[in-house]
This record gives structure tokens, C-alpha cells and sequence, in this order.
């Protein structure tokens, strides 16, 4: 599959809690007065921009016949928010609420058939706004990762919201906003260090070089984003809540992130239609950008909102 540029999508913007969000529409061919199609609202992974993969899967997807918004969450890349870089799990959910909302006021979408599909940490987003938001009909999921989960495996959780609470008194008495990074900023410092993980090794890859770079995605995030991650789990009375049909696409090349991980209890967990379709060959960061590999998460994806929206 081509990952070439296509025409430009109509940038728009949308209200989310009084924070203007920045999105890309894309509408498919043969649009036009009167008719009116489902829709599907792209949610990107923490760390990104909208122009990164979720664009990537947004266009593709309406060349298979939707409406497709993907758009900057709330304090990130071109949407509104202070401060800036904060990623906030509530907030990020709230924010795909809003997307529907947008997607309602449009004349040529059809509000019974809107869907999600949401990369990495989007993806956990998605599974967890769609518990509560059932005017999402449809969840798609692309590496699909729990974001507290993987948080809180990354050592002493105590220590972490100790430190948390330092920077924001900090704050608090004057100081600059307390940033970190979700990378190392340096390619090399890997090498240095001996990593090995693939899950980290193509995520600086696809973040940090030419790959998939974009100067929206600044590689900082705001430190007291640490606490409410640390608190979040994406899947959360998913037994109970999530009713909608639900697709996973994961890779089976897996490493420290824990998408295949991920995907297989969200898999286990939920009680209602599903399916778990892993793409052999692949790894978390190939189903961003790899032609081959987006290809064939395209091909199951257009076939399951097909069937379900």
C-alpha cells in the first residue's frame, strides 16, 4: 500500500471542553449533496501529531469509502491547551466525545454509523471512550496499548508521584512548566546503551528521523502528565461497558510496549463480538507506516467497518 501524499484534507477545528482541538476531514470519493456516510474518528498515540499515523489510516480509510477525522489532541500539536504537552487520559477521552460531536453537526455524515480507531495509546483511548460513549457503533484498534499499565510497569510508582508532586509546587511558586521526554532525543544514545528492545529502537526511529518526524511532535511531554497516566487503566470494566463490535490488529514481533500483550487481554476480556488479527511478520511500529503491513490492517479494518457500520 502506498503511504505517498493524497490531496489535502480540509482542516477544521472543534470545541473540547473550551479548548479548541485542530483536526484533518477527509471525505470519500464520490461525496456529494445529499449523501450522507459513516464516519470513523482516528486517534493518534501518545507522543504524536495527527499528520503521523493516525493520518495515515485516516486517509486510506476514506479512500475505502468514510468520513474520516483525525485531529491533535487537547495541548498537543496545532490544537489549543495549557499546558502545553500535557497527556492527560481523561482529557484524551473527552476529546474523542467531542470528535463525535463534531461529526454530528455534519450534513454528509450519517450519525448512526460513526466508529473509532484509535494506535497505540489511541487505541486504549478508544476502547475507553467507546465504554461510554455509544454513539460510537464500531472500535477499532491498531496496537492497542494500555498506557497505565505500561506506565506503571516502568518502576517505583510511588517515587514517580513523588516526584510529580515536587515539580508542581515548583510550578506553583513561579517555576517553568516541568517537561520530560517520551524518547531519548538521541538515536546514538540507544546504540551507547546497548538497547535492544525493538519496541524502543523503531520508536525512536520512526519519531526521531526522517521516517515519521514531524515538527509537531516535539518528543516533550509535561511531567505532570506522569500522575494521571499512572492512575489510568484503559480497560477498566471493558467486560461490563463495551458492547460495540470490536477489532484488533496487532504484530507479532513484540517487545517492551506490550501491544501484542495488550490486545490479547482486551481480546480475552471483552464478552461481546470481537476479533484479535494479528499481522505475522510485523512489529508495533511497522503497523504505523509500512506500506505492507498498513495494507493488510487496512484491508481487515474496511472489512469490519463494513460489516459493522
Amino acid at each position: 500500500m502506498d503511504n505517498t501524499a493524497s490531496p489535502a484534507p480540509d482542516p477544521v477545528t472543534f470545541d473540547s471542553r473550551g479548548v479548541a482541538l485542530a483536526g484533518h476531514l477527509r471525505l470519500p470519493p464520490g461525496s456529494g449533496a445529499g449523501r450522507r456516510h459513516p464516519a470513523l474518528v482516528c486517534v493518534h498515540p501518545g507522543n504524536g501529531v495527527k499528520e503521523q499515523t493516525a493520518g495515515i489510516y485516516a486517509r486510506h480509510l476514506a479512500e475505502k469509502g468514510y468520513v474520516t477525522l483525525a485531529f491533535d489532541a487537547a495541548h498537543q500539536g496545532e490544537s489549543g491547551g495549557e499546558p502545553r504537552y500535557l497527556e492527560d487520559p481523561a482529557t484524551r477521552v473527552e476529546d474523542i466525545g467531542s470528535a463525535v460531536d463534531f461529526l454530528t453537526t455534519l450534513p454528509f455524515v450519517d450519525e448512526e454509523r460513526i466508529g473509532v480507531l484509535g494506535v497505540c495509546a489511541g487505541g486504549g483511548y478508544a476502547v475507553n471512550a467507546a465504554m461510554t460513549e455509544h454513539r460510537i457503533r464500531a472500535v477499532g484498534t491498531i496496537v492497542p496499548v494500555n498506557i497505565g499499565r505500561a506506565r506503571r510497569a516502568g518502576g517505583s510508582v510511588a517515587e514517580r508521584l513523588a516526584e510529580v508532586g515536587k515539580r508542581r509546587t515548583a510550578e506553583a511558586r513561579g517555576g517553568e512548566p516541568s517537561l520530560t521526554a517520551w524518547l531519548p532525543d538521541d538515536p546514538q544514545d540507544l546504540v551507547t546503551a546497548g538497547v535492544t528492545d525493538i519496541d524502543l529502537i523503531e520508536a525512536v526511529d520512526y519519531y526521531l528521523t526522517p521516517r515519521g518526524r514531524h515538527e509537531r511532535s516535539v518528543n516533550r511531554l509535561a511531567h505532570r502528565s506522569i500522575a494521571p497516566m499512572l492512575a489510568f487503566d484503559a480497560f477498566h470494566l471493558v467486560e461490563e461497558l463495551l458492547t460495540q463490535p470490536l477489532q484488533i490488529v496487532v504484530g507479532d514481533r513484540t517487545g517492551s510496549f506490550g501491544s501484542r500483550r495488550d490486545g490479547q487481554e482486551l481480546f480475552d476480556r471483552v464478552r461481546g463480538r470481537k476479533d484479535l488479527f494479528v499481522v505475522e511478520g510485523a512489529s508495533h511500529y511497522d503497523l504505523y507506516d509500512r506500506p505492507e503491513h498498513v495494507g493488510r490492517a487496512v484491508e481487515r479494518l474496511a472489512a469490519f467497518y463494513a460489516d459493522t457500520l
